[in-house]
């Protein structure tokens, strides 16, 4: 799996809270599914580029 989260900018989006270290994980993968379905989108519809109304 592609890790597209930075653990620090976590921190720093919610900067009164302490993150616990599984965040940046499961926050990865709950991108990487939305990327998926995102490409299945762009796919099914003829295309090769990923756009934002295909999120």
């Amino acid at each position: 799996m592609v890790d597209i989260i930075i653990k620090s900018k976590i921190k720093a989006a919610v900067p009164d809270l302490n993150v616990a270290e599984e965040v940046a994980d499961a926050l990865n993968s709950k991108v990487i599914k939305i990327l998926e379905e995102a490409a299945n989108r762009a796919k099914l519809n003829g295309r090769r580029t990923l756009q934002a109304r295909d999120l």
